[in-house]
């Protein structure tokens, strides 16, 4: 579903939900069977035709009115899927982008994506997530820059998702489909998570979202999620001229098993989930986020035989080969900031 399809829906939106042009479209709704663990998969992977992933979903409403005349600012890891996004999409509508990142624990896809982010941006090394913060404040407070928050995570951002969750209701009813009893999706900041609730809210749908957390404790959590999903739904009621959509918490847990003790850092799960779906169907996962998203969902599939059980795809592994996340090659990396 595009934006301007939800608008067809809530007029009001045509004029109050601005958006970039990124090329953002309808992804596939698949099915997978591994060995007795069948899924539905929402392949948000493709969601442009350049740099897919979930954090297009997020940037075609923050990005909006984005031009020649910006610097774009925004914070993550190292190896930072949301910062080369920005970047990405930055330089196609012509801006500049900045990013403070700190240290994660390293692998493959990792060290790929920090290349290719020195590539694209502007990138300034601090030692903490604190740390970028405090830089990132500085900056906005001092110089002329556009804030993009960490991981695309804001009301706005989240509704990007909120399309996402309603194009499937969409898909679903195009297919005749019974609606998943359980969804099962990476969160790290929780955008895409909050945002799905409202949009499942909005649809009617009486899906479980189940987060599998891949961040400290303190950043991913039901609060902050529920907390989150609520602000949107606010936001999206006064947007649309509309009742904002009640969050029922019962229907998000966030499960605790996959994360691995440290940001970023592999698990034995995850590795063979990647494996897996290497060899099977192509689309290469990545072990930060998306192979412990589907860990979780091959193994609450296996424990609930009897559930639908979706899993939501949110990495796009295609510019590992292709080098498709691009942009325009300006970037620097420039030591800690004193």
């Amino acid at each position: 579903m595009t934006v301007d399809a939800l608008a067809a829906r809530w007029p009001r939106l045509r004029q109050a939900l601005p958006h970039a042009d990124l090329g953002v479209r309808e992804t596939p709704l698949e099915r997978w069977d591994f060995e007795g663990a069948p899924l539905l998969v929402k392949r948000d992977d493709l969601t442009t035709p350049t740099l897919g992933g979930n954090k297009a979903r997020a940037l075609e409403l923050l990005l909006a009115g984005t031009g020649t005349d910006d610097v774009l600012l925004t914070v993550g890891s190292t190896g930072s899927t949301h910062a080369l996004a920005v970047a990405h999409f930055g330089a196609r509508l012509g801006a500049r982008t900045e990013v403070i990142t700190w240290p994660q624990e390293e692998h493959d896809v990792s060290r790929a994506t920090a290349a290719r982010l020195r590539d694209v941006a502007s990138v300034t090394a601090a030692r903490s997530p604190a740390t970028a913060m405090l830089r990132a404040a500085a900056r906005r407070l001092f110089r002329r820059v556009r804030w993009v928050p960490a991981g695309g995570s804001s009301p706005l951002g989240a509704l990007g998702h909120t399309i996402a969750a309603l194009e499937l209701a969409d898909q679903l009813a195009r297919d005749g489909a019974a609606a998943p009893d359980t969804l099962v999706v990476p969160v790290g900041t929780g955008g895409t998570a909050a945002g799905l609730l409202v949009g499942l809210a909005l649809a009617g749908l009486p899906t479980r979202v189940l987060g599998v957390r891949v961040v400290p404790r303190i950043v991913a959590n039901r609060r902050r999620v529920l907390s989150l999903a609520r602000r949107t739904a606010a936001l999206f009621g006064a947007r649309a001229g509309a009742a904002a959509p009640r969050i029922d918490d019962a229907r998000f847990a966030i499960e605790e098993e996959q994360y691995g003790g440290a940001y970023a850092r592999e698990t034995a799960a995850s590795r063979t989930s990647q494996e897996l779906v290497l060899a099977r169907l192509g689309p290469a996962l990545e072990g930060t986020y998306s192979a412990k998203a589907l860990a979780a969902a091959l193994a609450h599939a296996r424990a609930t035989p009897d559930e639908r059980v979706l899993y939501w795809l949110t990495f796009d592994g295609r510019w590992l080969d292709a080098g498709a996340a691009g942009g325009r090659t300006s970037g620097s990396d420039r030591s800690e900031e004193k």
